[in-house]
């Protein structure tokens, strides 16, 4: 049976999707929205929000343990309940799906749960009705990506999604992938009591990030107690009758509780439905422009699934836009100042090219990098967290900030300033020459700014 027809029907309801249906109705489209589970998506189920729960839990034993330094006189000794840390992180999510959910019902959002999947140019079939829609925005995200090695089916190797569900602590956890979601998860289970181990084919961490975040943090990681074992190809899991093996092609071969599978993500394309034929694809992604359109006029594609940029806060924007777009205004999504931020121990955040790529792109000696350590910053010091460091990459030919990096706590509130400035294309010296509370922690990427035109007031003179 055929529903009656909507300005917008909206595939998925994660971070893409509730937001263009929520944008589309704020434009006065009657809206349609099909989530399969609960609204939020992976972000605020299994991902982001529930990663960030557990990462405070875990800075919160940190600063117990480093309390007595500052002249807190308690007993270090520190152990977690499992079951009331999932229960915490349960809260938290209900709150925020609940808001998700408040919120598409005081912009008359129809919601409907179920596999949805398109069946034609204007029809989406879910639970066995069909709805008709002028414009469509498929926002079906990602999954868990496998690698193809003998034991991945074992019973012990679990996904992030398992992981965060827990109510026991492993005694040895090993993390295949260095990336963001194992570093993550490394740091909160260490910090809980488990000792950690990361492998990773890559010869270093976070290899998409600027290669000194890569490098501090690692070195931070490794302080902290966690194994990293890195250019490790993981050829096979083997099942034990009290441990789980990971073997490496090397001969490495490391005992544990549990394995974390922590690879990446790929875009879930089971929406298509009977389009996946007609709606362009490559390299298992929906090809869609700057408006979030695919080669259909009307069938647009937002966050995950397109895979331009998997943040799930890039996602909210791609999908504003496409509803923007469905809705017949003419909008474009400009990702080139996006941050990207890891909530490890201390964190690490980016925006823009990382020196490597300013260096490919322009030469050597067309840029400049200008460098703050934390370890200088007032409030970083008086705070206790004096770990970590700004740093600034600079076109030399525009004055441009190319790319800001962060080392250290609070990383993924510091980047914020200089995303903005990056997006509005101020100069480093209009940057340098902005006046800074003091003490703050921002004002140590003013420092770098000052750092890179070659006048640091902070930092001793160089020769």
């Amino acid at each position: 049976m055929v529903q009656k027809t909507y300005d917008v029907a909206v595939i998925g309801g994660g971070p893409a999707g509730y937001v263009a249906a929520i944008r589309a109705a704020q434009l006065g489209g009657d809206v349609v929205l099909f989530e399969r589970n609960t609204v939020g998506g992976t972000c605020l189920n299994r991902g982001c929000i529930p990663t960030k729960n557990y990462l405070k839990t875990a800075e919160i034993i940190h600063d117990i343990r480093r309390a007595a330094i500052r002249g807190v006189i308690n007993d270090p000794t520190v152990s977690v309940d499992m079951e009331k840390v999932v229960d915490c992180k349960e809260k938290a999510v209900r709150q925020l799906t609940g808001g998700v959910k408040s919120l598409l019902r005081s912009q008359g959002v129809k919601v409907v749960k179920g596999e949805a999947t398109l069946s034609g140019e204007h029809t989406v079939d879910c639970a066995g009705e069909s709805y008709q829609a002028k414009s469509i925005v498929l926002c079906g995200g990602s999954d868990v990506a496998r690698i193809p090695i003998p034991g991945i089916d074992n019973a012990n190797v679990l996904t992030s999604t398992e992981m965060l569900a827990l109510s026991q602590l492993p005694q040895r956890l090993t993390v295949i992938g260095g990336g963001v979601i194992g570093c993550e998860l490394a740091c909160a289970f260490q910090a809980f009591g488990s000792q950690v181990s990361v492998v990773d084919i890559a010869d270093r961490l976070l290899p998409m990030m600027d290669a000194e975040l890569s490098a501090a943090l690692a070195k931070s990681l490794e302080q902290q107690g966690i194994q990293l074992y890195l250019s490790q190809q993981v050829s096979a899991i083997i099942a034990g009758q009290e441990q789980t093996t990971l073997v490496c092609e090397n001969g490495l071969r490391l005992d544990g509780d549990k394995i974390l599978l922590s690879v990446g993500r790929g875009a879930d394309l089971s929406c298509l439905g009977a389009m996946v034929d007609r709606i362009y694809t490559r390299h298992g992604k929906v090809i869609a422009d700057r408006a979030m359109r695919t080669n259909i006029p009307h069938i647009y594609a937002a966050g995950d699934i397109n895979g331009q940029l998997m943040l799930a806060h890039a996602a909210s924007k791609m999908g504003e836009i496409a509803a923007e777009n469905a809705m017949g205004k003419a909008s474009t999504c400009d990702l080139s100042a996006v941050p990207s931020c890891v909530y490890t121990m201390p964190q690490v955040a980016s925006v823009g090219m990382t020196e490597e790529e300013a260096i490919r792109a322009y030469g050597r000696d067309a840029i400049s990098v200008g460098r703050f350590p934390l370890s200088a910053n007032g409030r970083s010091v008086a705070s206790g967290e004096p770990e970590g460091f700004v740093k600034v990459v600079v076109l030399d030919r525009y004055d441009e900030l190319c790319g800001v990096h962060i080392c250290g706590a609070h990383a993924a509130e510091m980047i914020a300033e200089p995303a903005a400035l990056m997006a509005t294309e101020i100069t480093c010296e209009e940057a340098a020459s902005i006046i800074h509370a003091h003490p703050s922690l921002s004002e140590a990427f003013m420092e770098a700014c000052n750092d890179a035109l070659g006048h640091c007031i902070h930092l001793p003179k160089t020769n």
